[in-house]
This record gives structure tokens, C-alpha cells and sequence, in this order.
């Protein structure tokens, strides 16, 4: 039909026909009149707009670990429709990205670059299906495999290597006390920084010696500490605190709540006065896996991944269902490794 043409009326066949086919899809008249449009009669957002609208609904966690890769994707495809670039598109941003990886100790031929870029616009075209903007089968970014991870170089720290740290933690730095404070409070739950970071007045439980952790994913966990190591986030609290139940709880001597900055800073020197730090790139992390490291050889497997705070089902095999551990055997490991007795620690089960 040309533009401008007034299309006749439709016969009473044309309608009965229309009728019929109708019923035989299942499709009322009232489902037309409802529907919502259809997704290519809505406007494509350009990378630059979508990413605004995304970045202001993901948590805190994703928006840090995908802002880089973001701002490069604005730098770049910034003024393009999302339904513009191809699968091709994105394996060549791809590889610019692990061309452009800073290259640094740890450095793993830029792998990393490119497997947090793919995942940063699979983030974006999964709002984008999730809106209606495009359809699954359209996506293009989950045409363009990730590299395959290699293992972590991470590893349990040996025990004079510990002790070494800790020393020079004890005594180096210009806040001892909170730097130390902070290595026992990692040794002992084997805690992410983040929920370090996120631990607040409020999520101590002094009686049970317990502290509420909040980390990866939302998780949300009552992990048990001993009784020294309460005594002083306690202390810490009342010296430094904003007399605030839901502030932050790790504070410098001023009142200001702790970053990661000081996590970097506290590995620098210690990486100083220690060089095998240095080169291993030894981290906070290394400390969760030498506890627990320690766990799982003296508890077994079910109380280490309790204590890790892992409730994925993505577990070797169903038999994990069956093989939980509660609080209490946490507890346990945790005196036999803190060595203080702690008042939620289980004795052993008789039959």
C-alpha cells in the first residue's frame, strides 16, 4: 500500500477468518488491546545512556568491579546503540583491553582485562533483556567466550611466614593498634576486606561472641571470634566510634572510617620490610586461605566451607546436603585455632 491510501473496509470473511485464527492461537481481543509494544518499537538507548541507568541499580560491589571496563566501553562505543555492535565488535574490544592491561607482578597476560570486559557488557545486555530492549537470542555478548581462568597463585601461608608478618605489622606503622587489629580480625573469621569494612557496632553480639559479616553476593553470616578478639573490636569501638549503633566499625584515631586505602597501605610496608611479600603480591585474601587452609585439614571439608561462609549448591556432588556444619562446630574450630574456650564451641557427638 502507497503512502496516503485509505485501505478499504474488511469483509465479513476477512473477520471470520481473523476470528478463527485467533481462537486457535488462544488470543482474545482483550490480550491485543493489552499487550505491551513490542521491544523494537521502543528507542535504543545508546551505551552511554544504558550505562547510566545501570550503574544507579547494581550494589556497590558490581558497580566497583565494572566501572573501568565501563568508562572504557563509554570512551569507545559511548554514542552507539546497544543493538549496533556485533559479536566481532566485541572480541576486538576484547582484545584491546588485554593489550591494554597494566602490566604488573601478578600480571597473567592480560586474561583478567578481558574476562572483566565481556562480563561488564554481559551485565549490560542482561538489563537490557531484562527491560524488554532486546531479546535473549540477541545478545551478543554471550557469543564471545570468556578466557578460561587459570588457578589462583594463592596459597595458606606457612606458620613462620605469618608470625613474620605479623611482626612487622605489630610493630611498623603509624596505627599500630588498628593495623593489628585488623590482621587478628582476618586470621580468625577469614573475612572478605568488604565485610570487614561493612562490620558496625550494631553486629556484635558480645554474650555469644559473635560478629555479623556481610559480604559477597549479600550474603549475611553470624561468625563466630574470640573472646580477645571481641574484647578489642569493643574497645576499638568505644575510642573511636561515632557513638552510632549502624556506623562503620573500623575507624582511624580522628574518627574517619577506614577504606581500602589502608589495606594497600598496610601490604606496601609490610611488602618493604618483607620482600617475598612483595613479590608474591600477598594479600588480605592469602590470609582467608590460610585459615582456611588450617580448617579444612583439621575439621574436614563441611566445617571449612561453613566457616568460608559459602551456601552455593554448586558443591561436589549431593552428598554436601548432607553434610552441613552449624554454628557450633564453627565455633570449635575456631578455639582449637584461637586457642580461648568459646561459649557456643560443641563438644563431640556420642552414640
Amino acid at each position: 500500500m502507497s503512502p496516503g491510501t485509505v485501505s478499504s473496509p474488511p469483509t465479513n470473511g476477512e473477520i471470520e477468518a481473523a476470528r478463527l485464527l485467533l481462537d486457535r492461537l488462544g488470543v482474545s481481543v482483550e490480550h491485543l488491546l493489552h499487550a505491551p509494544p513490542p521491544a523494537s518499537s521502543r528507542p535504543m538507548p545508546t551505551f552511554d545512556e544504558h550505562i547510566t541507568r545501570v550503574a544507579a541499580v547494581v550494589g556497590p560491589g558490581t558497580a566497583r568491579a565494572y566501572r573501568t571496563y565501563w568508562n572504557r566501553i563509554r570512551e569507545t562505543w559511548g554514542t552507539r546503540r546497544l543493538d549496533e555492535p556485533t559479536a566481532l565488535d566485541i572480541h576486538h574490544l576484547a582484545e584491546q583491553a588485554k593489550h591494554d592491561t597494566v602490566v604488573r607482578r601478578n600480571s597473567r597476560g592480560g586474561r583478567s582485562g578481558t574476562e572483566h570486559l565481556i562480563a561488564a557488557l554481559r551485565c549490560l545486555y542482561r538489563h537490557a533483556v531484562a527491560d524488554g530492549l532486546l531479546r535473549d537470542t540477541d545478545n551478543p555478548a554471550l557469543r564471545v567466550p570468556k578466557p578460561r581462568r587459570q588457578p589462583s597463585n594463592r596459597r595458606a601461608l606457612l606458620d613462620a611466614q605469618l608470625a613474620a608478618i605479623n611482626q612487622i605489622v605489630a610493630t611498623t606503622g603509624n596505627d599500630r593498634d588498628l593495623d593489628t587489629l585488623l590482621l587478628r580480625l582476618h586470621v580468625e573469621t577469614a573475612c572478605r576486606r568488604a565485610g570487614a569494612l561493612a562490620l558496625r557496632p550494631i553486629d556484635l553480639d558480645h554474650d555469644q561472641c559473635l560478629i555479623r559479616l556481610r559480604e559477597k553476593g549479600e550474603t549475611d553470616r553470624w561468625q563466630p571470634v574470640s573472646p580477645t578478639l571481641m574484647r578489642h573490636l569493643r574497645q576499638h569501638t568505644r575510642r573511636r566510634g561515632d557513638n552510632l549503633d549502624t556506623g562503620q566499625l573500623l575507624r582511624y584515631r580522628d574518627g574517619r572510617p577506614v577504606t581500602r586505602r589502608r589495606y594497600d597501605h598496610l601490604w606496601q610496608r609490610v611488602g618493604e620490610h618483607l620482600p617475598w611479600v612483595a613479590t608474591a603480591q600477598i594479600s588480605t585474601h592469602w590470609l582467608r586461605h590460610t585459615t582456611l587452609t588450617w580448617v579444612e585439614r583439621h575439621f574436614g571439608y563441611a566445617v571449612a566451607r561453613a566457616y568460608a561462609g559459602h551456601n552455593t549448591r554448586t558443591d561436589f556432588g549431593t552428598t554436601a546436603t548432607y553434610i552441613r556444619a552449624d554454628l557450633h562446630e564453627v565455633a570449635q574450630a575456631l578455639a582449637a585455632l584461637s586457642g580461648e574456650a568459646h561459649p557456643l564451641a560443641a563438644g563431640p557427638l556420642s552414640f
